[in-house]
């Protein structure tokens, strides 16, 4: 088991080490009433302009009253987290650009000697720039991922704190996801804000993982801690209901690796069954944290995948980070513990025990909810079609540093069986090695778990054949692929049966997209396109030809609910909504979703 980058890597970002377990940490929710100033000609980003520039403090009153354009005070509120496209000004819905938050914050009250404070971002979308009492702590680029700069010492004790944001949530070239994504872009403050108050030195990062060796069952953990006595330093873990206490001492980077053994039959493995979460305490003279952690191996044998030993068919679904809304303009990107329980849940009835969640880091509430409830988890970041300079170098590192915070977040949760890579890349040798080493990144952070990316249509096959060559196959362990036979093209749902599947590699597939638009209510003959009819008919097909690949090891349709793109230009069905969900974007229940219920729970392991 490997770490992420260090200490120093990380401040390399503008960001501070992230205080690991956010949930588990002492801290203060800054989400509420923030003000709230559109930037569209991004004058608060003019350095050469001082004297123009948006005050970084509550109330800058220039000389000449230069500033006279703007005020704090007479700003408009807006609620963080949310997006403001869908919770404030009408106009705002497709804005993207530049937009200014400010609120002020109390420090702390009584931190005893040498604790450490954090500003914890959950996700801001796109390009975050903060700023504490006038002065700049940095920039944050990536929308999906969360990010932290230490205030420590920075927060004036009497009085209040200025907390300026601003994000930038324009798409363009060269960004990850770039300027063409099939997803609404919400922008803004998307997910909760924190002070997170740490000891001076803490736990700042762990993983714990099972594996098997000799017969034997091994958790292997490896615990960094981070603060001037970090080197030499006693750590302990402890899972009390496994009767399991070991302590290994820090080496001179702050990390310690540690090997326990359960009892022989003591461990319950996690699995969707039996979703066991066990309490793991980690302790050093300074700190302690508690998660709750599953337990669970994940391996391919042969073109099966293999879960706890044995294999595994993935009944399963896409999502995307958008909550069901109580009317068509309801929605959004903020999402709750119940908004993300009612996705997973709605997964769970349908007879998931997979979930697919694209494309790009959901919500942590996911994962952790995911864990709970027993749902397989593919985790993506956004390396997304064409639109990505694959001979970038500023690309990839965006790239990579996305898919190690997203690793680092989400290791203990043992519902995370796949990280993936990429969706529907082109097939160049640029694209190739940008992808080989995000791969190696993601073996050498965690080789626990499997490795995917979601491939695209082989030069080599033709509408009736479909074949899997793609020389990025060879280093995945899973493969996965897109296919819309029936929607795109020329051919219908009845032509489904005579596609001929051919792979060159002999490893488990998924389809990991599949399906059709229909507008819930729209109703008519089967070959009817737009109808619920239609989409229930290629369902039918392409379950029963998925049924008769004995390859293909798990589906992942395309999609639990109708969600916002801004490429769905048909006023009369899409009207900005991308129609392929199984339910409405308001949770009603499609034709469509009764089809693929029946399949997965009348079929433990369907082929």
């Amino acid at each position: 088991m490997s770490i992420p980058p260090t200490n120093d890597e990380l401040k390399t970002h503008g960001t501070a080490p992230l205080p690991h377990n956010l949930y588990a940490r002492e801290r203060i929710d800054l989400s509420g009433s923030w003000r709230f100033l559109v930037d569209p000609v991004e004058r608060g980003l003019r350095n050469q302009y001082p004297r123009y520039t948006i005050p970084r403090d509550e109330k800058q009153q220039p000389l000449g009253g230069l500033l006279v354009e703007y005020d704090w005070d007479s700003a408009p509120a807006i609620t963080v987290p949310g997006d403001w496209n869908t919770q404030s000004n009408p106009r705002l819905f497709w804005y993207e650009g530049l937009a200014w938050y400010r609120r002020h914050i109390a420090a702390p009250a009584q931190l005893a000697p040498g604790q450490r404070v954090f500003l914890y971002f959950e996700a801001a979308n796109y390009r975050s720039h903060i700023y504490l009492n006038g002065e700049k702590l940095g920039v944050h680029e990536g929308g999906f991922t969360p990010f932290a700069f230490e205030v420590t010492g920075r927060l004036k004790a009497i009085g209040a704190n200025s907390l300026v944001v601003g994000v930038d949530s324009k798409r363009q070239f060269g960004n990850v996801p770039g300027s063409d994504a099939d997803w609404f872009n919400y922008g803004g403050i998307t997910r909760p804000v924190w002070l997170v108050i740490t000891p001076g030195s803490f736990i700042q990062h762990y993983s714990l993982a099972l594996s098997e060796h000799a017969g034997r069952e091994i958790i292997t953990a490896t615990v960094r801690l981070d603060g001037a006595h970090s080197a030499d330093a006693a750590v302990t873990i402890r899972i009390p209901e496994l009767k399991l206490e070991t302590i290994v001492r820090t080496d001179a980077q702050g990390c310690a690796t540690f090997k326990l053994f359960p009892a022989p039959g003591a461990l319950a493995r996690w699995s969707p069954e039996s979703p066991k979460l066990y309490a793991v305490i980690i302790a050093t003279d300074t700190d302690r944290i508690e998660d709750r952690i599953g337990f669970r191996t994940i391996a391919v044998r042969g073109d099966d995948i293999i879960l706890n030993g044995r294999s595994i068919f993935l009944r399963g679904i896409s999502i995307h980070e958008e909550r069901i809304g109580i009317r068509e303009d309801d929605g959004g990107r903020k999402l709750d513990w119940n908004d993300a329980r009612r996705l997973l849940t709605e997964a769970k009835a349908l007879g998931c025990n997979f979930v697919r969640l694209a494309h790009y880091p959901h919500s942590e509430k996911m994962t952790r909810l995911a864990d709970e409830l027993g749902l397989l988890v593919w985790s993506e970041i956004p390396v997304y079609q064409e639109d990505i300079p694959y001979t970038d170098p500023h690309t990839l590192k965006l790239a990579r540093r996305m898919q190690s915070d997203n690793i680092a977040r989400d290791q203990n949760r043992a519902s995370v069986i796949i990280w993936s890579v990429a969706n529907e890349t082109p097939l160049t040798s640029a694209r190739l090695a940008f992808l080989r080493t995000l791969i190696a990144d993601a073996r050498a952070q965690d080789p626990s778990r499997l490795i995917s990316a979601a491939l695209n249509r082989s030069p080599n096959g033709s509408d009736r054949e479909i074949v899997i060559d793609d020389p990025l196959g060879e280093h995945l362990d899973v493969l996965a692929y897109n296919t819309y036979i029936g929607w795109y093209g020329a051919l219908s749902p009845a032509d489904i049966p005579s596609v001929t599947w051919r792979t060159i590699y002999h490893k488990p597939l998924l389809l990991s997209e599949f399906g059709t638009d229909a507008k819930c209510g729209t109703r008519g003959q089967k070959e009817s396109r737009w109808t619920e009819e239609y989409q229930a008919w290629f369902y039918e097909q392409t379950l029963a030809g998925a049924s008769r690949t004995p390859w293909i090891k798990g589906l992942s349709p395309w999609i639990l609910k109708d969600f916002r793109s801004p490429r769905r230009f048909r006023a009369d069905y899409q009207n900005y909504w991308n129609r392929k969900g199984l339910i409405s974007e308001t949770g009603e229940r499609k034709q469509a979703w009764q089809v693929l219920h029946d399949f997965y729970t009348n079929n433990d392991n369907p082929p």
